[in-house]
């Protein structure tokens, strides 16, 4: 299994000092945060875009509705 997944663990390494672990760790939470208010949505989608306006400054899907 180890084995499966040794390019992404030695990225882990490489990045080592390069990529703040705080910025990461937050942006984490604040995925899994959106993801728990999101239970309710029936599409994936509905969820992307919740997380794009959560995030902000991201770019947005094109999206088959207009809302303003």
């Amino acid at each position: 299994m180890l084995r499966a997944h040794e390019p992404l663990i030695l990225n882990g390494f490489r990045a080592r000092g390069e990529i703040s672990t705080g910025a990461v760790e937050g942006l984490n939470n604040k995925i899994r945060v959106v993801t728990r208010r999101s239970y309710g949505f029936r599409t994936f989608e509905a969820m992307e875009i919740a997380l794009y306006h959560a995030l902000g400054r991201l770019p947005e899907p094109e999206s088959t509705h207009r809302f303003c």
